[in-house]
């Protein structure tokens, strides 16, 4: 059996019929939304060539017999809290039975919080965190307005899971409602649509996903996802890794295309199952310089030396696969601890650097030091608490200081170096 088979699988598995996924499935939007209600509102990215596909998941509603309502902008990159609000307000104010949103990780993400809003009020803070919106449906008797997901981007899995991300842009700082609630109740994804994606945001897209696939993974050592979880990243990462080049170098492989679909979708199947940590808490404090998947390709190296001594596991899985790849000469098997850790983080560095990618922050535009200290401070929120407990090595609000601003020093400097392991404490 294929990987592709073997992701098409895992995908179905996880998804059923509540998912179209592939060639075609863009013509089912209509469909599955049929099932949920009669009236939508559609929100859609705004990008060249958008009409074309707002047109067809339109012609595909009012085939199944729905009306469409109006037609809403999506949000910017980062899902502005602006955004979520004018979009929460123009759903309220059309009363749609379901919202459909077209888009990539951002749009879907506002889409989703658009549905909280227009079902339960603000503030939007009042959501951050795990569960409260569930909390206040219960308090409530409310019912959310179902959301039907249409993907255009390889990358976040915003289609198919719990998380909203926000962003503050005033601050810089995203946070996260992360809610079972807020699972959109149909999702679509016609991989070849990506086609059209640029290369550095095709490329911002598979590293997310390979994020999501690899922070799982490690966070789940000694849990009892840890099989699904090791199941689930050893084929999407390996579809990842080995068509990404390609789908850089050639946007309409269309092989390559499905490859990063089918893998960044099995990143989101992997944080339904479990939750990310290190890279993932720091990206939320560089989106004013950094694409998400960016900020977490270049910090993920660096947080895998930190926690190397916890996941050998994991780390010799992930770097059997860079080494087939030929992104590290390493004896992966023959290696333990720090010195596979820093073998796993050189062979990630390697492929970010043969795709153009920075591997340190200080490449970055715009970075300070000032970016450091709201990570650090941001570590410190109770409201992403969860990011830091959910690491394989935790680390409490007070332990921040001691052993974040080293790996967050040595992403900057590109200096695995720097970084301490946390070692038994008396």
């Amino acid at each position: 059996m294929s990987y592709f088979e073997k992701a098409r699988g895992l995908i179905r598995g996880f998804k059923g019929d509540r998912y179209a996924f592939g060639a075609g499935a863009l013509a089912r939007s209509g469909e599955l939304a049929a099932q949920l209600g009669k009236t939508a509102v559609l929100i859609y990215t705004v990008y060249p060539g958008v009409e074309k596909l707002v047109e067809q998941v339109k012609g595909s509603l009012e085939s199944a017999g729905m009306t469409v309502l109006g037609d809403l902008i999506g949000a910017a990159p980062n899902a502005p809290r602006e955004d979520v609000f004018r979009l929460g307000d123009g759903v309220a104010e059309l009363k749609p039975e379901v919202i459909v949103v077209t888009g990539g990780g951002s749009t879907i993400d506002a889409a989703k919080a658009a549905s909280v809003l227009a079902t339960l009020g603000g503030p939007i803070a009042r959501y951050f965190g795990t569960g409260l919106v569930t909390a206040a449906l219960t308090t409530s008797g409310k019912k959310l307005i179902p959301v039907v997901a249409v993907q255009t981007a390889s990358s976040s899995g915003a289609h198919l899971t719990k998380y909203s991300n926000i962003t503050d842009l005033k601050t810089g700082q995203k946070k996260l409602i992360v809610d079972e609630a807020i699972v959109p109740a149909r999702a679509v994804f016609q991989y070849d649509i990506t086609t059209s994606m640029p290369p550095g945001f095709t490329a911002d897209g598979a590293l997310d996903g390979i994020a999501h696939l690899i922070e799982v993974l490690y966070s789940a050592v000694g849990q009892g996802f840890y099989q699904k979880a090791a199941e689930i990243a050893a084929v999407g990462v390996r579809l990842i890794v080995n068509h990404l080049e390609r789908a850089v170098a050639e946007p309409t492989d269309l092989e390559a295309r499905e490859a990063l679909g089918l893998g960044t979708d099995l990143g989101g199947y992997a944080i339904m199952i479990g939750g990310t940590s290190g890279a993932h808490l720091t990206s939320f404090s560089l989106v004013d310089i950094l694409s998400h998947g960016r900020a977490c390709a270049i910090t993920n190296p660096y947080y895998t030396v930190f926690f190397a001594p916890a996941i050998e596991g994991p780390l010799k899985l992930i770097g059997g696969i860079y080494k087939d790849a030929g992104l590290t000469q390493a004896d992966i098997d023959s290696l333990s601890g720090r010195e596979l850790g820093v073998a796993v983080a050189e062979a990630m560095i390697a492929l970010s650097e043969r795709i153009g990618f920075p591997t340190t922050l200080s490449e970055v535009e715009g970075f300070t030091e000032g970016h450091i200290e709201r990570a650090l401070t941001a570590a410190r929120d109770p409201q992403l608490k969860m990011k830091l407990q959910n690491m394989p090595v935790p680390l409490t609000a007070e332990m921040v200081d001691e052993y974040m601003r080293p790996i967050l020093e040595a992403a900057r400097d590109g200096d695995l170096n720097h970084i301490k392991n946390v070692t038994a404490r008396r």
